[in-house]
């Protein structure tokens, strides 16, 4: 039931060759016939390309190309690499056509589990109230209209209203009936036969399954806001006059401007206007260096101002923060569902009909309403959906409290599924942390002019290894100089302009594209090569100035991390990482990886993980979510830890580790894997246990009340299964 034997989706497969002429089929095709014009636009500019045909209703397309001038192995290839330039929409249009049920049920995330809570109370007074009481107790279809109208009937009507609204928003909007549907029949069914003590057995139970699974989902909502908490609720407002006036952050209006002092943790979203600071913003962004800002730069709810003073213009509040945002793409992202939880949604919309048939096949033979009233009773939705649902929830809240954020019930799913592994290496395998160690200068310049020009580049820069610069000018005491703008070649280097010269600075491969002769200094660049060091390279226009050793120390734990997964099923495990072929065989070397790539752009990156992708394996792309970001996005899972810039850890990744603990990594992994074995043990104990119960019912063996008991009771047996996740043990030893 659960195998996963569907073709990768942008596998792309020859179905039919002749000469000059080949047919392709991929999956990816069917989701792409919003582009149809613009993919095959692409693939007819080639001029050895003649007709292309696309059928998105089979997932096939047909190439004639001239074979005098092309061999048909291009031909497949350069359809590949094609089609990989549409992946993301691919599986963006293939995950929301998956999430599409058939039927619309109530969000346990709208109801309050106190709410829920008054409802269990209610109905359990209520149940021993009228139970010892035993008003109906011989009452028949004949006074239906004194049997509605008394206590325990106006009781369980009343406790029903929200089921009986979203049984008939239901059938309104999808024209099929949901559980509550189902649920709502048979306590109208219940109440008219006289068995209303039934009814309110059937309410108290299924509430108690749905206040353990809200109770989950209320303190995941928890535990993420805990995670993010931004702290103070209440902030300095400054008043046209310029007094600072104490003011609850719920009442701050945007456009009004705020102060934040040294040690405050900022609780709204707002522009930098006056004054100067370095915040922390590693509670959402794992960035381990505070973050100079400045006026015209932004600041965010959640992160700690460390040193200086600030006023800012709100621009967020709420809701509407960063911090907010965060934790409504975990809750609410529809696209984001996992597969087995759209599956649990399906398996039980398609068999709510066939409780509703059970039960007219039962009456049809039996006459007997108590029989058909069983199969209305004893259905499989309630424990499949309420168990999947409070599962993924626990699992994001035990790792949300051990500072993990999954932003999504199907990255969970995608976890357990995993088995190939991409590192960036700066911030990610390394500390994050690098230092200048080594200085080298031609006759062009001194070791000052050197420091101060390349810290005038890398001045607006977050990457680490400006960090290493600035901190080096900084204890030098050596002023900086004025610059103008800066611009930044992804994965290669960055050039500003200082008293009207152009200072470029990079990797080797950057100067050789700028015109840059690096003739000088050899023997001292491949002395720091050896020795490990990260070395960037300066130039002043075309003139070679010298080369700035830095050394980043690998993490303690990244060794451990990387030998439990492998223990846990890893056999690729790659680095794919913009520093030279010498430093990235070192490393690989060092951590004992299967490949690596060296001197990649962001897009060669992406390029490997989809060919990795094409090939059947499920990746994990872990990065610093800066130049890492195109492959975080196309990754199965994109993990963000270490230094990650605030828009890249929420919109690119899909996991943020904010404490930059590796070992968190396979922690995480070991989790998702057991949420997804307690999910499928659910499964079996649902659709076993209710089946028996089906049986036992149609032939007369299990009376309605008890019906009712062993259904709701298997419910909340699932329930507490899955609630078990929020108590495991996040950072036990991972097992062989």
């Amino acid at each position: 039931m659960f195998a996963k034997n569907e073709e990768r989706l942008m596998a792309v497969q020859v179905v039919h060759q002749l000469p000059g002429r080949l047919r392709f089929r991929c999956g990816a095709l069917k989701y792409l016939g919003h582009v149809e014009s613009e993919l095959l636009q692409g693939l007819r500019q080639h001029q050895h390309i003649g007709q292309v045909d696309l059928n998105t209703i089979t997932g096939s397309l047909l190439v004639l190309f001239d074979r005098d001038h092309i061999n048909s192995e291009t031909v497949a290839e350069m359809i590949e690499n094609h089609l990989n330039t549409f992946a993301l929409l691919a599986y963006e249009k293939q995950r929301a056509q998956y999430s599409n049920v058939e039927v619309k049920e109530r969000r346990l995330q709208d109801e309050s589990f106190v709410d829920i809570a008054k409802r269990v109370a209610i109905s359990a007074g209520s149940l021993a109230v009228f139970g010892l009481a035993r008003t109906l107790r011989g009452h028949g279809m004949m006074g239906w209209r004194r049997i509605l109208l008394a206590p325990p009937a106006l009781v369980s009507i009343g406790l029903s209203i929200p089921i009986f609204q979203s049984g008939w928003e239901s059938l309104r909007t999808t024209k099929r009936p949901n559980a509550d549907t189902l649920t709502s029949t048979a306590v109208i069914t219940a109440l008219l036969t006289g068995r209303s003590l039934s009814a309110l057995v059937t309410i108290l139970l299924a509430d108690i399954a749905e206040m353990m699974t809200a109770y989950t989902m209320e303190n995941t909502r928890k535990a993420i806001g805990d995670m993010l908490s931004i702290g103070d609720e209440d902030v300095l407002v400054v008043t046209a006059e310029g007094h600072l006036v104490q003011k609850p952050v719920t009442q701050v209006d945007i456009g009004e401007v705020v102060s934040v002092q040294t040690g405050d943790k900022i609780a709204v979203d707002g522009i930098v206007t006056d004054g100067e600071a370095y915040i922390d913003e590693s509670p959402i962004t794992g960035e381990y260096f505070p973050v100079r800002k400045a006026a015209g730069e932004p600041v965010y709810a959640g992160t700690i101002l460390r040193s200086g003073q600030v006023r800012a213009e709100v621009t967020h509040v709420g809701d509407d923060t960063t911090v907010a945002r965060i934790v409504y793409m975990v809750e609410n992202a529809l696209s984001r569902k996992a597969q087995i939880q759209t599956f649990a949604d399906r398996f039980s919309a398609r068999l709510i009909p066939v409780n509703f048939g059970l039960a007219a096949v039962i009456f049809a033979i039996t006459r007997n309403v108590n029989r058909a009233l069983s199969m209305m009773i004893i259905d499989f939705s309630c424990g499949v959906r309420l168990s999947t649902a409070t599962a993924l929830s626990a699992c994001i809240h035990n790792a949300a409290r051990n500072g993990v954020l999954i932003k999504g019930g199907n990255f969970v799913e995608a976890l357990a599924e995993a088995d190939s592994l991409i590192l960036d290496k700066t911030g990610t395998i390394t500390e994050g942390k690098p230092r200048v160690t080594s200085i080298h200068t031609t006759e062009h310049c001194s070791e000052k002019e050197l420091l101060q020009l390349a810290a005038a580049a890398e001045e607006e820069s977050s990457h680490p290894l400006a960090h290493a610069v600035l901190e080096q000018v900084r204890q030098s005491g050596h002023a900086i100089p004025e610059h103008g703008l800066v611009e930044v070649v992804a994965g290669r280097g960055l050039w500003t302009t200082v008293n009207g010269e152009r200072i470029i600075l990079g990797n080797r491969k950057y100067m050789q594209e700028c015109g840059v002769a690096l003739d000088d200094l050899r023997s001292e660049i491949r002395s720091l090569e050896q020795k490990g060091e990260i070395i960037i390279y300066a130039a002043r226009d075309q003139q070679f100035l010298g080369v700035i050793g830095i050394h980043d120390a690998v993490k303690p734990s990244m060794k451990k991390a990387l030998n439990r997964l492998r223990n846990l099923g890893f056999d690729d495990v790659r680095l794919l990482t913009g520093d030279i072929a010498f430093q990235a065989e070192k490393m690989a070397a060092r951590m004992h990886m299967d490949d690596f790539g060296a001197e990649l752009m962001p897009e060669d990156k992406v390029k490997t993980l989809l060919a990795m992708q094409a090939n059947g394996s499920r990746v994990v792309m872990i990065g610093d979510g800066i130049n890492d970001a195109p492959a975080l996005a196309y990754a199965d899972v994109g993990i963000a830890i270490g230094n990650t810039r605030t828009d890249v850890a929420i919109e690119s990744a899909n996991v943020t580790i904010t404490n930059d603990d590796p070992l968190l990594i396979p922690s995480t992994i070991q989790l998702a894997r057991n949420t997804m074995s307690t999910v499928r043990d659910n499964f079996r104990l649902v659709v076993g246990i209710n089946a028996m119960g089906i049986v036992l019912s149609a032939v007369g063996w299990l009376p309605v009340v008890w019906g009712s008991v062993l259904h709701n009771s298997s419910t909340i047996l699932v329930v507490l299964n899955s609630g078990r996740l929020l108590f495991q043990d996040f950072k036990r030893r991972v097992l062989l």
